[in-house]
């Protein structure tokens, strides 16, 4: 369990809803009924962290949320995003200036049928545009209640540093796994100040399900475990602040991701995972 901002308790492994949705995040997948049993499922499994994005779809996401999950259950945490407009399947705009956040969150809210958003996170920080104009769109929007925390995306250690002198920063979202840890000292001042870290592409965008590594094959023979649940398993050993939320469109994969985090490895495992991860 962990709190973000102190006052959202989430267990460590969450869902989030970009496989629910067509490749690259564009149009549907498949039956929205399906993506709406997956949703339900991980609710019932005990997911209380749903992490979506306004440009999932895009706007097809949201929906899917408020659709399969609305009314929320107590104690539900809806994280979404907002920041990047997407024009076509392989377009993608950044668009920061606070005019266009505050129709993204309103957006959101109007999708995913909430009054307050629990996280609204910026998807991408916008080199046009002020970072302090970006954030002081961010903060207008929580001090008006639309939104209950802010947190970042893809930022560099500098960027989150700045951020922090401006306002509460309660979460950060970068790449993040076992064959990528290029945000290790992201992850560091993150567990310096108690912010949690949302990992993307967790499994690597599907490397870590492949069994690519010899290590982490072993590693899961010996647990009797896939090779995405001993990454998952990794992410969850590696700090305390780590809360993935890996996605899938399949009712087995959404089993077998949540059971990771029933596997315990041991130090030796865990030294020998290290070590693929440090190549």
């Amino acid at each position: 369990m962990f709190f973000v901002g102190r006052d959202l308790p989430v267990h460590r492994l969450g869902f989030g809803t970009g496989q629910l949705v067509g490749k690259g995040y564009w149009g549907p997948r498949g039956e929205s009924e399906d993506a709406v049993d997956v949703l339900r499922a991980a609710v019932r499994r005990g997911v209380d962290l749903i992490d979506t994005a306004d440009n999932y779809g895009p706007g097809l996401a949201e929906e899917l949320v408020a659709e399969a999950l609305h009314p929320y259950p107590v104690g539900l945490v809806i994280a979404t995003k907002g920041g990047v407009v997407r024009t076509a399947a392989d377009a993608w705009h950044i668009d920061g200036r606070p005019e266009s956040l505050r129709a993204m969150c309103d957006a959101s809210l109007q999708r995913l049928r909430r009054d307050r958003i629990d996280l609204y996170q910026l998807h991408r920080i916008d080199p046009q545009v002020p970072f302090t104009d970006q954030l002081g769109a961010l903060v207008e929007l929580r001090e008006t209640g639309k939104i209950r925390h802010i947190g970042l995306d893809s930022v560099t250690f500098e960027q989150l540093q700045i951020a922090l002198e401006i306002t509460e920063i309660v979460s950060v979202q970068n790449k993040f796994n076992l064959f990528d840890r290029d945000s290790e000292k992201v992850l560091d001042l993150c567990e310096q100040q108690n912010i949690a870290f949302l990992p993307w592409f967790p499994l690597g965008n599907g490397r870590l399900t492949r069994g690519e590594s010899e290590v982490v094959n072993a590693v899961g023979k010996r647990h009797d475990a896939t090779p995405a649940q001993v990454a998952l398993s990794w992410l969850l050993h590696r700090s305390s602040v780590l809360l993935p939320t890996p996605g899938t469109g399949s009712l087995e994969h959404l089993d077998q991701n949540l059971d990771a985090g029933e596997l315990e490895l041991s130090h030796e495992d865990l030294t020998r995972l290290d070590a693929v991860a440090a190549k």
